[in-house]
């Protein structure tokens, strides 16, 4: 046996050590610190193939998605991500790929370090409304609740950055930053920190210049005859998140688009997937039916265009992945979810994954006839190196689903034979929205998740959502328990990819220009996970 040799089965005894000693999980961060040891051991040799370009033949650029000529070393993750998936089910429209080229080009005219940039603060410090002479107009996303929904929200401002033809900047906070790259090549997103608009973080419903409040004290109109001629504030505030009222819902009507369309300085915040609201507004009407011709793709798109974990990110990411997972034939993703106002006992929550894993087929049933073979447990590489079937990715904020989905595999026998490996990255046990470390492991687990086969997520979960999205997967979801009760059907499968829009009661009655009603509702859908919420489909 050569040197090669000797490595790579030293490299396999290694893992089959820590997978059995640790589970690959242990005590966070313990698992991720076990993968970057064995990583940095082994050189790289444990992922003996790596991942090719999907069969669908994706390239580095996912099928002209991205821009070339971005620096590698600055952010792997946009250069190495489109090798880690196998499923790509749509082909970008032509009309997408512009509309992209021409939002990067705006953004490198207008973007910060920019004279359009200097201008326009310059006009902002002064009061200036005087928009016909702006060259270019801004949107502020402010972040707001826990990483899936900043995620799903900044998605969707994106989105209407491209609709409305304005440059879209990101106020970052201390627990979002080193998250992601800079999506846009030779620019940046990030709001600069002498921005002059004071207490950010203190804007909401009851600000001054929110838009439902500049509406009701008539200092901006969306009456079509008076909205031409009244003057704009130099900057609105768009007050999207929940507890929004009547007068702040009218953002989704197509007479006070036109008349935000006169606003320079546009800041929004937001918590949830508000695309499919944008389908009603009659001003976007053709422009979102030339971009997304299948209507399930946006969220799949716009989510593997606009985001690229750092480098520090994506480093936990492929180490955890190469030690761990690369080597089966098939990755299952399991998502769980224990939300506050829906939680059951964990043996009934365990009861509800089995029932769903049964009636779906998504878990490897077991084999009650036979005893385990030695070997065949929860290692991912058999001791002679061969590569197991299945690995199972638990990722939970707790372990003890992880425990028993592992414990199951360890005592039973998987039908037809072959290895299954069931895996866990961390378990934080509670979420920690302020904090940046744990915002970083939360986005690992959220790509290592996107890189599977099958999903199976947690209804109304936005981490779930945004696997799923840049997956390019339908995946099956968990019921929420109803008023602590265990649900009668344990799971549905979705009958699209894209996330729910989780609404609060929307009553806004639009007045003006309309959309196709009827085509609009063939395409806008009630959730299958939340009854008052409404998703895409095609």
């Amino acid at each position: 046996m050569g040197r090669a040799g000797v490595v790579i089965l030293a490299c396999v005894m290694a893992l089959l050590f820590l997978v059995l000693f640790f589970g690959g999980r242990g005590g966070a961060p313990a698992a991720w610190q076990n993968a970057t040891k064995l990583a940095a051991m082994c050189g790289g040799t444990v992922n003996v193939s790596r991942p090719r370009p999907s069969a669908t033949g994706a390239d580095e650029h996912f099928g002209g998605l991205l821009a070339p000529g971005s620096d590698r070393r600055a952010c792997r993750s946009r250069y190495e991500s489109p090798l880690y998936y196998k499923h790509s089910p749509f082909a970008a429209s032509p009309h997408l790929l512009q509309k992209l080229r021409d939002y990067e080009a705006r953004h490198k005219k207008c973007g910060p370090g920019t004279p359009q940039y200097a201008k326009s603060i310059d006009n902002l410090r002064s009061g200036s409304s005087n928009t016909e002479a702006a060259e270019c107009r801004y949107l502020v996303w402010l972040p707001y609740n826990g990483l899936g929904n900043r995620m799903l929200s900044l998605l969707s401002t994106f989105l209407y950055a491209l609709l409305t033809d304005r440059v879209l900047l990101v106020r970052n906070t201390d627990d979002f930053t080193d998250l992601f790259c800079e999506p846009f090549p030779d620019t940046t997103w990030n709001l600069p920190p002498d921005f002059p608009v004071a207490n950010m973080s203190q804007l909401g419903v009851q600000s001054d210049d929110s838009y439902g409040n500049l509406l009701r004290h008539n200092k901006i109109s969306n009456h079509p005859d008076r909205a031409a001629s009244q003057p704009v504030p130099p900057y609105v505030y768009a007050h999207l998140a929940h507890g929004l009222r009547i007068t702040d819902q009218l953002f989704y009507c197509n007479d006070d688009q036109i008349a935000l369309a006169k606003v320079t300085w546009l800041l929004l915040q937001n918590d949830l997937y508000f695309v499919p609201l944008l389908y009603d507004i009659a001003e976007f009407e053709n422009e979102l039916r030339r971009m997304f011709p299948a209507k399930e793709s946006v969220s799949h798109f716009l989510a593997r265009y606009l985001f690229h974990p750092s480098n520090s990110v994506w480093g936990m990411v492929t180490r955890y992945h190469r030690s761990y997972l690369a080597q089966a034939e098939e990755r299952i993703g399991v998502q769980i979810r224990m939300f506050p106002f829906a939680t059951i006992p964990a043996d009934d929550m365990y009861r509800q994954i089995l029932a769903c894993s049964r009636q779906e087929g998504i878990l490897p049933e077991i084999d009650d006839e036979h005893e385990p073979e030695p070997g065949n447990t929860t290692g991912a590489i058999d001791a002679d190196g061969a590569a197991s079937s299945k690995a199972i990715l638990v990722v939970s904020l707790h372990a003890d689903y992880y425990e028993r989905i592992r414990w199951t595999y360890y005592e039973h026998t998987a039908k037809g034979g072959g290895g299954v490996g069931v895996f866990q990255p961390s378990h934080e046990e509670r979420q920690e929205r302020a904090q940046r470390s744990h915002n970083q492991k939360a986005l690992a687990e959220i790509y290592l998740l996107s890189f599977s086969d099958v999903l199976l997520t947690t209804g109304m979960s936005t981490f779930g959502y945004v696997s799923s999205s840049l997956a390019g997967l339908r995946s099956t979801m968990l019921v929420v328990a109803n008023d602590q009760k265990v649900p009668e059907t344990p799971c549905v499968r979705a009958v699209s990819m894209e996330p729910c829009s989780h609404l609060m009661n929307f009553k806004v009655k639009c007045k003006g220009k309309t959309v196709d009603k009827e085509e609009l509702a063939r395409h806008v859908k009630v959730c299958e996970d939340l009854p008052r919420g409404i998703k895409l489909v095609d």
